[in-house]
Parts: C-alpha cells; structure tokens; sequence
C-alpha cells in the first residue's frame, strides 16, 4: 500500500474487517447496475475500495483505501490499494475517466462533501456512488423497533441523495436500488428479511452501524430480537417480508455525467 503521509480513517475497519470478505460479497445485479452506470469508462478510481467489491473486472481500477486490514483482503488480481483519505485524492485533476464509491461515503464524516468535490476533480466523464438514504433506512424494523440509535446517527453521517446531488452539480440522476432477499452483501440494509442475522456474530460484525455501538446497546438489541423471534412476535408484526423477494432499504445510486455524450454521427 502507499501511504500519504496522513493519519488513517480506516482504524474502525482495522478492527472489524478481519471477516468482512467472508459476509460482505458482490451482488451480482448492484455490480451490473455499477457498470452499466460507469459506461464506456476505461479507468477508474474506486474511493474507499474496501476488498474491491463492485470494481470493474475488465478495467484499469486504482483504488483507495484507507484501512490496511481492508485492503489486505483484496485478491490477488487486483492492484494493490493506495493508503489515502477521499478528502486527499492523490491523483491530478481530470486523470481518470470515472470515479465511483459503494457504501462507503458516510465513512468520510465529517468530509463528505471534500470528498465528492474531490472525486469531481479528478474524473473526466462519469462519476458513480452508491449510498444509503438514511429517511428510509430509518424505516425499517431493525431501526425502527430495536435500534434507533444507528438511524440517529445515519441522519447525521449520510448526507441525503439531493445534497449529494447539489454537490455533484447538473446531470446527476438518483436511483432506487431494492435490496434482494437472497443477496450475498450482508450489509446492514440486508437485514430486512433475515432478523436471525442480528443474532449472528459475524453478520453484525460485518457492518460498520453494530461496530459503532457500544456494547451495552448491542447487547440490547441481540437479547430483544431473540425473545421476539422465540415468542413469535417478530413474526406477527414483520413476517410479511420473508415473502418479499425484495425490499427498498434506503439503497441509492448515484450518477453524474461529467461532459454530455458525443453526438452520434449520421
């Protein structure tokens, strides 16, 4: 990895990434939303890459990553990640054709809108960031009726799609992305059908919302969804969406065209 000379934002992921890979696995349909979105995009930077999840396989992708232990998990057919933050791209102005990030920017508070500017600055023609809509998120059971303190600070660590929008400035499009029942990214938003997971060690710990809690919280909420799936009335209430297929968890996309199209020519 290359270092930047800055202090790391990955010390959160130095912690509860030693299992990510194991549970946070590409979906195949967000991945061919990703790169149907990234166009004819030939190099990319992909901002808070994580084990490279989402990047394009048939590109040149550089990416950037923050936390050792994340990025040590990337396979062996990919570049290595460079160690800097999104407020400090280490690249020039206008050097890649695109730029994308998934699930990653309210890790960059309080630099969000740094990071998106920087983002900005260094693509040509496409950028590509898939976030989470914290009004809706905040929506669903686990927030709802376990854990209001992740939805509390959703609404202060995810900026809304339409401030991202304004920071991306004209030609950028918002897109609601339903999250699959049977999807292999546990991410938090995956949650929705399967409440066993809240008593899964590995599945909390693969998400950034338990590993903000304090124990005492965590503990909490394990204990409280146990007795309400024991007693069946987690059922009573939510059983409905085990017959889903899927779910609008608050998943968005993200993307602005950054120069218009070539005029097709006659």
């Amino acid at each position: 990895m290359i270092e930047d000379g800055r202090p790391s934002d990955g010390t959160r992921y130095d912690s509860i990434g030693l299992g990510y890979s194991q549970c946070r696995r590409e979906d195949p349909v967000l991945y061919e939303k990703i790169i149907a979105a990234l166009g004819s995009s030939q190099t990319v930077v992909n901002v808070g890459a994580g084990a490279g999840s989402y990047e394009p396989r048939d590109r040149t992708v550089l990416a950037v990553e923050p936390s050792e232990v994340m990025a040590r998990q990337r396979s062996w057919d990919k570049l290595p990640a460079i160690k800097a933050t999104a407020d400090r791209l280490p690249f020039h102005d206008k050097s890649v054709d695109a730029c994308m990030t998934v699930l990653s920017l309210h890790h960059w508070n309080p630099n969000q809108m740094a990071g998106v500017h920087e983002m900005r600055r260094i693509a040509r023609d496409r950028i590509v960031i898939v976030t989470i809509d914290p009004r809706i998120s905040a929506q669903m059971w686990l927030m709802a009726d376990y854990l209001p303190e992740v939805a509390d600070l959703d609404n202060r660590i995810f900026p809304l799609p339409e401030t991202i929008g304004d920071w991306l400035g004209p030609a950028t499009e918002i897109e609601v992305i339903p999250t699959s029942r049977d999807t292999v990214d546990w991410s938090l938003v995956s949650f929705w059908a399967h409440p066993e997971r809240v008593l899964n060690p590995a599945a909390r710990g693969a998400t950034s919302a338990f590993a903000r809690q304090s124990r005492t919280v965590v503990d909490r909420v394990v204990s409280h969804v146990a007795r309400d799936l024991n007693s069946g009335l987690w059922d009573e209430k939510h059983g409905y969406l085990r017959g889903l297929n899927e779910y609008d968890a608050g998943m968005r996309m993200i993307t602005t065209r950054l120069r218009p199209p070539r005029s097709q020519s006659r």
